[in-house]
């Protein structure tokens, strides 16, 4: 099984392999590789039919190049005769997004993602400072909290610790900033391209991305000195270290802070869905007008919140090329794995990566309690996240052909070259738009533009 150096995400497969081996005689090899070559390694095993992998846990918006080619079993009627996954305790989103594409299952979620924003609730309330709604509101609480010493070590800390790096996973921290000023009537509506322009990047030279580039390249000065070459890793051990006010990251913050081994900030943090903006791009003028009753219809206190289900959960899957017998074994490690018995357990961990993703996790508060949060942090935490799966402004994340190459070349590389100074605002705006509507061409822009609209609903 091959997946992502991690260490999350990695370390319960390798924790829990050798447990099945003990039930099953089933012996579980986890192969890692960096997340920047993942997407790539895995698409030549397949391409090549080398298959070293049996299964592999990956990003589910891949499965855009990995499915049609007929790479993945169809694992369908697999889960719903595995009674002990207990599938339908999967969230719908989960079942629909992760899970699925063109109607069969193809994977077995072993993750839930939605980026959020975090923030020491002790400091702000001391300090009457309520909780950023707007990224206006982000960056005012991060001016006033940068250079101070936020953990009594007599060390100036810092107002929001984001992870910039690039070849990382960053560029979907900037996607969840774009949101917030590109999609505004609804998760049909799409925040990466526009359905009624010929698919026209959004992602390209108009204000509610120029906005968005402004309000990300702010971020770099709000945080550590070397803030561009941090990663989830560096910056999560600096926010529950207590060096840091703010940050948005997945929901991997919210566990590792209850963590007595290495948080200092247990029962000092809060969640809230990702911040919002009281402006939204007009998409026939390119310019950003007020949010309005027409313009933000799902607007809270009139700011429209964009929630991103960025990345979408990491799931499993299995390797069609592979023998009866090997799919078999590797499809009941996902099913282990997934099953209520052990994830109820790893989400709650912080070092696993795995955050929650069934309808039992988001319930069970008990489940929470036990792990060393408090009724108001398990509440605040599992409020955040379902505040996100719930908003009928959520955004899904871009499931098309070659999604590795919009986001994790094209986008990536222009946002590092911009934040490093190396191009302009504009520049990289232009950038970045022209490389998607090259790529977009080549795929076929009615090919791209179908795949595209069939992935803008999914099930609460």
């Amino acid at each position: 099984m091959v997946t992502f150096t991690g260490p999350q995400i990695a370390e319960p497969l390798q924790r829990r392999a050798p447990d099945f081996n003990k039930l099953t005689g089933a012996k579980v090899e986890v192969i890692t590789v960096p997340f920047s070559d993942l997407y790539q390694k895995i698409l030549t095993d397949f391409a090549t039919k080398t298959n070293s992998y049996d299964a592999i846990v990956f990003a589910p918006q891949w499965m855009g190049d990995y499915v049609p080619a007929g790479y993945l079993e169809d694992l369908s009627d697999r889960v719903k005769a595995d009674t002990a996954l207990q599938w339908n305790d999967i969230a719908p989103f989960f079942r629909d997004f992760s899970a699925t594409y063109q109607g069969k299952v193809y994977s077995v979620p072993l993750d839930g993602d939605f980026q959020m924003a975090y923030y020491r609730s002790d400091i702000l309330a001391k300090d009457n400072v309520k909780p950023p709604e707007t990224w206006e509101d982000f960056l005012a609480i991060a001016k006033q909290y940068q250079g101070k010493d936020l953990n009594g070590d007599g060390k100036a800390d810092y107002g929001a610790c984001i992870a910039l790096k690039r070849s990382a996973q960053s560029y979907w921290f900037f996607i969840s900033v774009a949101s917030a000023y590109l999609q505004s009537k609804g998760t049909s509506q799409g925040a990466f391209f526009d359905i009624d322009n010929n698919m026209q990047p959004l992602f390209g030279p108009n204000e509610g991305m120029l906005k968005a580039l402004d309000t990300y390249k702010s971020m770099v000065a709000l945080g550590p000195p070397d803030h561009l070459n941090l990663d989830v890793g560096d910056t999560r051990g600096l926010f529950t270290s207590g060096r840091c006010a703010l940050s948005a990251d997945w929901g991997d913050i919210g566990t590792l802070a209850i963590d007595p081994a290495t948080s200092k900030v247990q029962d000092k943090v809060g969640a809230v869905i990702l911040p919002g903006s009281k402006q939204v791009l007009d998409r026939k003028t390119g310019k950003l007008v007020a949010c309005d009753a027409t313009t933000c219809p799902n607007a809270i206190n009139g700011v429209n919140h964009s929630p991103f289900a960025a990345f979408g959960g990491w799931s499993g899957a299995v390797n069609k090329a592979k023998d009866a017998k090997t799919k078999d074994a590797a499809f009941a490690f996902l099913s282990y794995m997934s099953q209520p018995a052990q994830a109820n357990e790893d989400v709650t961990l912080g070092k696993t990566g795995f955050n929650p993703y069934r309808s039992s996790q988001f319930n069970n508060l008990d489940l929470w309690k036990k792990a060393g949060m408090s009724e108001k942090a398990a509440n605040d935490y599992l409020g955040a996240i379902k505040a996100s799966l719930q908003s009928p402004n959520m955004v899904l994340d871009l499931r098309i052909p070659q999604n590795a190459f919009y986001e994790g070349t094209a986008l990536d590389t222009a946002l590092a070259q911009f934040l490093a100074g190396e191009i302009t605002r504009d520049a990289a705006a232009k950038q970045i738009s022209d490389q998607w509507n090259k790529k977009t061409d080549e795929i076929g822009r009615d090919a791209a533009l179908n795949a595209y609209k069939a992935t803008l609903g999914v099930t609460r």
